[in-house]
């Protein structure tokens, strides 16, 4: 499968915008050959690319590199899924026959892993700044069905702060814009047989896998760079609830906990380690176990998880929930950094069933100090940066990495489901098994 980052020119610059995977390496993980604080993953450093793993090798977020059997079954979530599946097919119905074939590939075909942040990584698929008007509210429609009302506001305004972006650096005419996103889609909208879509590009991916009514809505990434702007008159802000609500989680412990907690490594310019390409990570628990928290303290990280759970729609999200609260005991909590309300931080939330990770990371495009991009907003365009957030320092000043210090204007973020089902897969090998 042709991967690719498009360099050359204005390009170049824009690829240079894309972000990280994470270059922090966890024990028991092969080193990518980047250099320390560098991206990860692909040409250039970035993306999966060739270390892009294939579906039938997929073995999913691990401690050890051994999968916990029995964390999933084929069940009836009494959620349904017919909206979802009618809005997927009234899509792939508006796209001409040219478009679909390009846009449409088996269940367990290697595109659901061909998925990077990267705004210029060469994409499948129907991309929106292609289609007209019509169509693209056909696709909006599926994502409105699909995700909740804070889930559709947050990828729209996801988009909206990729072409900010554009427009600031004066690169990617083609890529920093609302519309290089792209849909594919792994089998056939249907309400009893496994399908999916994927939406991806600059910042996001989001990766959606339907067998009946159980959902799965993991890997998905989210990111922004800046995460506070105002775009076209509008104000937009990214990932206050995140921030927040982990703050309040690591705020709750006492200072015993706390020292459990928090590593006592610096802050680096990107600390994420499960980003695109990395689906067979292993990756130990690290911090403090619910386990010894009480019972206010667990209702945090319930509270926490619950921020990132709720983008997807409503009724599955509750599902999700409760299959994280029937594991609560077993999920850690561990945070690099410091503490303040500005300050740039990594926290990780990690589970037999789920893991999450934030991390606020070193500018790259924007900012007075970024290393890469404009290097300043064009005449009579606000920045957008709050007054209170650390700027950049050149390469090499505390925090390290790509940019110098990090800061909370440009942020990753992801959720995935350890042990096989990232994608669905698990379920998928259960239908299999089962059904035919």
């Amino acid at each position: 499968m042709n991967r690719s980052l498009l360099l050359g020119g204005a390009a170049a610059v824009a690829t240079m915008t894309g972000c990280s995977t994470g270059s922090s390496e966890p024990t028991g993980t092969a080193s990518s050959g980047a250099p320390s604080g560098m991206p990860s993953g692909g040409p250039g450093g970035m993306g999966p690319g060739a270390t892009e793993v294939k579906y039938a090798d997929f073995v999913g977020v691990t401690t050890d590199g051994e999968v916990v059997d029995d964390l999933f079954s084929i069940h009836s979530t009494d959620v349904s899924t017919d909206k979802v599946v009618q809005a997927a097919q009234a899509f792939l119905d508006g796209l001409t026959s040219k478009e679909r074939k390009a846009s449409v590939f088996e269940v367990d075909d290697d595109e659901w892993l061909a998925w990077s942040n990267v705004d210029g990584y060469e994409r499948e698929g129907a991309r929106m700044g292609d289609l007209t008007e019509k169509q693209r509210n056909l696709g909006y429609a599926l994502l409105g069905t699909a995700l909740s009302a804070d889930g559709l506001t947050q990828t729209r305004n996801i988009m909206k702060l990729n072409a900010f972006l554009g427009d600031y650096s004066g690169g990617g005419k083609e890529t920093l814009t609302e519309g290089h996103y792209y849909f594919t889609f792994m089998g056939t909208p249907s309400t009893t047989k496994p399908w999916g879509f994927q939406y991806e590009g600059h910042h996001l991916a989001i990766n959606y896998f339907v067998l009946g009514d159980q959902v799965v809505m993991t890997p998905t990434f989210m990111g922004s760079e800046p995460t506070s702007a105002t775009y076209n008159g509008e104000k937009i802000t990214l990932f206050k609830p995140e921030t927040m609500a982990g703050l309040a989680m690591l705020r709750s412990l006492t200072s015993a906990q706390q020292k459990k907690v928090i590593s006592a490594d610096e802050k680096g310019g990107t600390d994420m380690v499960a980003g695109a390409g990395q689906d067979n990570l292993e990756l130990a628990y690290q911090g403090l176990a619910a386990k010894e928290f009480t019972s206010a303290q667990r209702q945090k990280l319930l509270d926490l998880v619950g921020v990132y759970v709720g983008y997807m729609d409503d009724g599955h999200a509750a599902v999700k929930m409760k299959e994280v609260e029937e594991h609560l005991d077993d999920t850690y909590f561990y945070w690099i950094g410091q503490t303040k309300d500005s300050s740039a931080f990594y926290y990780r939330v990690h589970s037999p069933v789920v893991l999450i990770e934030y991390d606020a990371q070193s500018p790259l495009a924007y900012g007075e100090n970024a290393q890469m991009g404009g290097g300043g907003a064009p005449s009579g365009r606000p920045s957008g940066m709050p007054s209170d957030q650390p700027t950049g320092m050149p390469s090499g000043g505390p925090g390290g990495g790509m940019g110098g210090t990090p800061t909370q204007q440009h942020i990753h973020t992801i959720i995935r489901t350890p042990n096989g089902n990232d994608y669905g897969v698990d379920l998928l090998k259960l239908h299999l098994e089962t059904d035919h």
